[in-house]
């Protein structure tokens, strides 16, 4: 692999997991003139995960399967608090918590930490059955090696799956919000792998679909899962082409989307993503926002990822994909962020090892 390649791959690593960790003291915050009350300048570093919530909802959602709370049976065996999230249950079920309460500047959340999983599958040879059997040992394990409080609902549905029997690589669950951009968080590492490795594109995207299957059973996610497999590619394996050409060549095929023009009508990012785009967690509009931030700050990737935080909504998953596409885009890490977190040399270990091979 070209240095080149390679150092286009490492920075989309690296800046995956700042983009992660510098939007997770906001995560759904809808309303982004809370964002301003709670940080009068905004997110400019990383911070800690405030006390108070604003907009949580997590007191609705259920602790017993994927999805939002509902009259299951007192029988049905509470997956929050017993089988994942161990020592967490007395978080959930009460107003304005921090989905994130109690983590630190710098930490990363849970679906961070289980793209870091993927991504050590991905650099042996990546292989469904061993990331499952990795993946179901961190989520149940006794004392949880990750800092967070919220599983997203995909945790949840696949562990109550999971529960009943069902064969592990079966217990993707469908729910409201399966067709989310939290599952591209898993998909990153597996694509630049794969992609700095040169394997051909069809062949990724096939590898891709499948890992995303197996937690994210969704046609149309997988559809722009595609699409993100080939911008991935595409920019990893670029040469004399624009990186915005692409990003708006991907827009143009994935979302109908007119970049150029878009940007050309200097709305402030509110007025794109939060008016025009929804800032919540569905792909239809999360993948749009994600191209909107890669393309408006295609030269600027610690702009792009502050801009990316400071709308809210699910910024953190759309953070780590940002950043992942900013990364190839420049081809360097964001050196003052990604040394500020809290597993800087675990990671740098791990992200290293793409030299190897």
């Amino acid at each position: 692999m070209s240095s080149l390649k390679l150092e286009r791959a490492k920075a989309a690593l690296k800046n995956a997991f700042i983009g992660d960790a510098l939007a997770m003291p906001v995560h759904w915050y809808y309303n982004p003139a809370d964002i301003f009350k709670a940080f009068p300048l905004g997110i400019e570093q990383f911070e800690d995960a405030p006390a108070f919530h604003p907009s949580s909802i997590m007191s609705l959602h259920s602790t017993q399967q994927g999805g939002r709370a509902n009259k299951a049976s007192s029988r049905q065996k509470e997956i929050v608090g017993e089988v994942i999230l161990k020592g967490k249950r007395q978080y959930w079920g009460k107003d304005n918590i921090h989905y994130h309460q109690g983590m630190k500047a710098g930490e990363n959340t849970v679906n961070a930490h289980c793209a870091r999983i993927v991504l050590a599958c991905a650099l042996k040879g990546y292989d469904a059955h061993e990331f499952l059997s990795q993946y179901i040992n961190f989520m149940r394990a006794d004392v949880p090696t990750h800092p967070d409080t919220y599983a997203e609902s995909y945790h949840r549905g696949f562990f109550a799956n999971l529960e009943q029997g069902i064969p592990a690589d079966k217990c993707g669950a469908v729910t409201h919000d399966t067709a989310s951009i939290g599952a591209f968080v898993s998909v990153t590492p597996l694509a630049v792998v794969q992609a700095v490795r040169n394997i051909a594109l069809e062949d990724i995207k096939q590898c891709c679909r499948r890992h995303l299957f197996l937690t994210h059973p969704d046609a149309s996610l997988a559809s722009v899962c595609d699409f993100y497999i080939e911008l991935i590619y595409k920019l990893v394996h670029r040469e004399n082409e624009s990186a915005q050409d692409i990003v708006e060549d991907i827009a143009r095929k994935s979302a109908s989307m007119n970049l150029a023009s878009l940007t050309a009508k200097n709305k402030s990012d509110i007025e794109i993503v939060g008016r025009m785009y929804s800032p919540a967690c569905y792909i239809s509009d999360a993948w749009p926002a994600v191209l909107y931030f890669a393309y408006r700050y295609a030269d600027n990737p610690k702009k792009a990822l502050m801009a990316n935080t400071n709308v809210g909504g699910d910024n953190v998953h759309r953070g780590f994909v940002l950043g992942a596409i900013m990364g190839l885009i420049k081809g360097e890490e964001i050196t003052s962020l990604f040394s500020e977190l809290t597993d800087t040399k675990k990671l740098n270990s791990l992200i290293d090892a793409l030299d190897m091979k």
